[in-house]
């Protein structure tokens, strides 16, 4: 099998989103579209590559947040078959919800960032569940229930190696610095530490990020980012117990990422990418959500 780590160059800054064009046994596959904005530069990768775009037949999605699989659509409505968790198959057909919700958000900056994002026909959606296979070329793609970042998240296995999508966190290239991926509204600790431990248990030689290309020290990487979740966790349910305020907890955790960043060999330059990506204000606010929920559970 062949792997091409396409730069999707997202927002013109290179090195923070990447698709996975995957070849085996004449079959071409993509895990992971990106969004609709970055779809010109998709295409032009896959070209790149020496493959024509309608051999793309399947599309595994990891989960449905738009930096990962707002292109989707296009690639169904061309013909090729989707292959997502089945909490994630209502939001690729009738994607208006997700886009409102990500508007709301966004605001007017909503169409420079994530571009459009088109209904995939119902016919070419498949509902994949953990431990699912699917042939791929001489391989087989083997489906990973990941919940944690986002409760309709897939893993997937091919072999050894595994795309990991945003459950292995995000780790731009040349630093050390490993980024908790804690968008809200569906971060939960426990999940999410349990799923990278599954990760860790198969020992795979290789790891593919989405945020961003290949790691090759998985275990090694699991393990520091189960370290990260706890100690960001942590900092969330003290803002709670001493009473920050939402303002005061963003800029504290902000200032504390930062600094772990350039702590890490990073530059101001890469620290700005990882705010590209995966900002910080984001982050606070997913993980102030769940420690808010957790402490009003406990009384």
């Amino acid at each position: 099998m062949k792997v091409h780590t396409i730069d999707l160059e997202f927002q013109g800054v290179p090195g923070v989103i990447a698709a996975y064009l995957l070849e085996s046994g004449g079959e071409v596959a993509l895990i992971e579209t990106g969004p609709g904005s970055t779809l010109e530069r998709l295409c032009e990768g896959i070209l790149e590559c020496g493959v024509a775009l309608e051999r793309v037949t399947k599309v595994f999605v990891t989960h449905v947040h738009l930096d990962h699989a707002g292109a989707v659509g296009w690639w169904a409505n061309r013909g090729a078959q989707v292959f997502c968790h089945p909490r994630a198959e209502r939001h690729l057909i009738e994607p208006s919800r997700l886009i409102d919700g990500a508007r709301k958000v966004y605001g007017a900056a909503f169409d420079s960032l994530w571009g459009e994002m088109i209904p995939a026909p119902k016919e070419r959606v498949t509902v994949i569940r953990d431990g699912d296979e699917i042939v791929f070329g001489d391989e087989r793609v083997v489906a990973i229930e990941t919940p944690g970042h986002a409760r309709h998240h897939h893993a997937f296995a091919i072999h050894d190696v595994c795309f990991t999508g945003d459950v292995a966190g995000v780790r731009l290239e040349e630093n050390a610095y490993l980024s908790v991926a804690a968008a809200p509204p569906q971060f939960e600790l426990e999940p999410y530490l349990q799923s990278v431990k599954r990760l860790r248990e198969l020992e795979f030689s290789r790891l593919y990020l989405t945020h961003f290309g290949g790691v090759d020290d998985p275990r090694g990487h699991l393990m520091r980012y189960e370290d990260r979740l706890r100690e960001v966790a942590g900092e969330a349910r003290r803002s709670i117990v001493i009473g920050l305020g939402e303002d005061e907890w963003r800029e504290r955790f902000e200032m504390g990422e930062r600094e772990r960043c350039l702590l890490g060999r990073g530059s101001t330059e890469d620290w700005g990418r990882y705010q590209v990506v995966n900002g910080t204000s984001m982050c606070a606010d997913g993980l102030r959500s769940w420690a808010s929920a957790e402490s009003n559970s406990m009384g």
